[in-house]
């Protein structure tokens, strides 16, 4: 069985370790401090096999020059269309990513928008999808287009409803707070709010989310509902026509009014 295990970094970050119960060795995702792992796997007797990144921001890479010096061979993935120097073996969609010493195959999807090649690592039901979907919200656009973010949420908002969200930040509360703004009438959000609370006030992750949750609370899933259209419409003054033109507006709305 997968074990999949959240490591806390700087103020909101998770690195996911994925790990084989009885193997000795692990896989890390967007590990951007080597501290949380290196203490991790000292205290499970663990070591380095890969690194999975998503893109290129230094929250997300910082800590892998650091663990590669203490586990050389280690083998580095991340998204071929970025520069991105630690990455040792460029992907991009549909590759296999054998993990060899996890009874796993990883798959990957172009998902690209909060950056120009972000990429999404798929094991099974779960989705590590780095800063592009977020549990109750979507990362901020910016060497990608609200174009590309638009077309990628639509993408992974297509994958099979019990898909697991792994994301990269502890985001949801304020991500929530958005959503109640978009629709304030929408008691699954306030539902999720509640429990999500009750999560944060006990010192437990509120991720990982399902998609089938993100599908009934997540405005940025949700650009094809009647009462988001009219909200984002409301807000742009204008109305908007598709997917995109409605998430756009979204993304504006949180960005200058929310954030």
């Amino acid at each position: 069985m997968l074990h999949i295990h959240p490591l806390p970094a700087f103020e909101d970050n998770y690195i996911w370790v994925l790990r084989q119960e009885g193997v000795g060795t692990c896989v890390v995702v967007d590990p951007g401090d080597e501290d949380p792992v290196i203490e991790y796997l000292q205290a499970q007797g663990l070591e380095l096999a890969g690194i999975l990144i998503t893109h290129g921001h230094g929250d997300h890479t910082g800590g892998v020059r650091a663990l590669k010096r203490r586990w050389p061979a280690a083998v580095v993935w991340g998204p071929a269309r970025e520069p991105i120097p630690v990455v040792e073996r460029p992907v991009a969609e549909g590759e296999e990513i054998d993990l060899a010493t996890l009874p796993f195959t990883c798959k990957v999807m172009d998902v690209p928008g909060h950056t120009k090649g972000h990429v999404a690592h798929r094991l099974g039901d779960a989705l590590f999808c780095g800063d592009t979907l977020f549990a109750g919200g979507c990362g901020r656009v910016f060497s990608g287009t609200h174009e590309q973010l638009s077309d990628s949420l639509r993408r992974i908002a297509a994958l099979p409803p019990q898909t697991r969200i792994y994301c990269a930040h502890e985001y949801t509360l304020a991500n929530l707070g958005f959503a109640l703004w978009v629709e304030p009438d929408n008691p699954a959000i306030e539902a999720r709010r509640k429990t999500e609370e009750q999560k944060r006030q006990q010192g437990l992750p509120t991720v990982p989310s399902t998609l089938a949750l993100e599908l009934d609370t997540n405005p940025f899933l949700r650009t094809g509902e009647p009462t988001v259209i009219s909200a984002a419409e409301k807000w742009a003054g204008r109305a908007l026509h598709g997917h995109r033109e409605v998430f756009h507006a979204l993304r504006e709305w949180k960005d200058r009014d929310y954030d």
